[in-house]
């Protein structure tokens, strides 16, 4: 039988049983010096007949072992084993996330995407049993993780996210929103969700109208997170060889800008909520699962759990024991009563 310690870190507590044992065999040893400097051996059974000399070093061993185990009930030692059935249900929300070049924008530090990358991250924290897919876009939008339990495989393609050139110019934000909604299981009992994180910048994709689609004819909730800042924006970075300069069109520098207005009708549209970060860095994990308290939950799949069995209440008890016993345990041994026989004084 193998037990293991859910809670390793509860032996440094050892140290305050180590400390009162040596506290404890000075105190011993200090009491048997002064009882030898002030008497001898045979003046102690005169004048303290009933002293024991062993009895305090059995009450100090006693008290010391019960702190040992409670350390060791502190450190949650589980032995054996039991099976169960456990049910995962929640919902399935898809991300989507803009990978425009106006995302490289540094008016959210370091760039909007690597914000969108922190937000998505805070968020997959908070979801325990919510199926969870990713979508990006630029000028196409692509489906690049389909619904999924596994939070480490999907976060590994969220980290993957690249900035990428549109190649039919712009952002296509109603074509993502699409995209989306076309990924849901056709058969689902989940309730559904997309969370869009993007500047706003679209070219003309109708996203409005695509988010308004989805929610009357799926039930799809739509939830926007604006990222940049709205009013002063921020230039676009080039890098060219070994050097960095800025965007540029028609001999101007390109100032791209939140467009919250486009976000805040997809997300009214959708019947969801928007969130307007900015510059700023929220907690999507936070606001999330309050956008998503009334989407229905299904049921995904049920997995056996093997879960070892707590057993701190063995070495909790023994300690209790210890104690009582050295409650019980006087210093003094019991006065014998007198021999009442022949020759007694009546």
């Amino acid at each position: 039988m193998s037990v293991d310690f859910n809670h390793l870190s509860a032996f440094y507590w050892l140290w305050l049983v180590a400390l009162a044992a040596a506290l404890g065999l000075a105190a011993l040893a200090w009491r048997r010096r002064a009882m030898r400097r002030l008497l001898d051996r045979a003046v102690v059974d005169r004048v303290a007949p009933h002293h024991s000399k062993w009895r305090p070093g059995v009450r100090m061993a006693l008290t010391l072992f019960a702190m040992a185990l409670l350390v060791g009930a502190l450190a949650d030692p589980r032995w054996g084993s039991v099976s169960e059935d456990v049910r995962r249900s929640g919902a399935d929300v898809m991300f989507v996330v803009d990978v425009s070049r106006s995302m490289l924008a540094e008016d959210a530090m370091p760039n909007r995407l690597e914000r969108a990358k922190l937000f998505i991250d805070d968020a997959i924290r908070e979801m325990g049993g919510d199926r969870v897919g990713l979508v990006d876009f630029a000028g196409v939008a692509a489906l690049r993780t389909p619904l999924t339990l596994n939070y480490g495989a999907f976060m590994a393609s969220v980290e993957g996210l690249e900035p990428k050139d549109s190649i039919r110019g712009g952002s296509m934000l109603g074509d993502a929103i699409r995209v989306a909604a076309r990924s849901f299981p056709s058969d689902a009992t989940a309730g559904r969700a997309i969370v869009i994180l993007s500047d706003g910048e679209d070219m003309g994709s109708d996203p409005v109208a695509a988010a308004k689609e989805v929610h009357e004819t799926q039930g799809v909730r739509v939830i926007t997170v604006g990222l940049g800042d709205a009013r002063d924006g921020g230039r676009i970075p080039v890098t060219q060889g070994m050097e960095r300069t800025w965007q540029v069109h028609e001999g101007q520098e390109v100032w791209s800008k939140l467009d919250a207005t486009t976000l805040r009708d997809i997300a009214a549209a959708g019947g969801g909520l928007y969130v307007g970060a900015g510059t700023a860095h929220v907690n999507l994990g936070e606001i999330l699962p309050a956008a998503l308290l009334n989407v229905e939950r299904g049921d995904f799949e049920t997995n056996t759990v093997v879960r070892t069995i707590p057993r701190y209440q063995v070495p909790a008890a023994l300690a209790l024991l210890l104690l009582v016993a050295e409650a019980l345990l006087m210093d003094r041994r019991k006065a014998q009563e007198p021999f009442a026989g022949r020759g007694a004084i009546a």
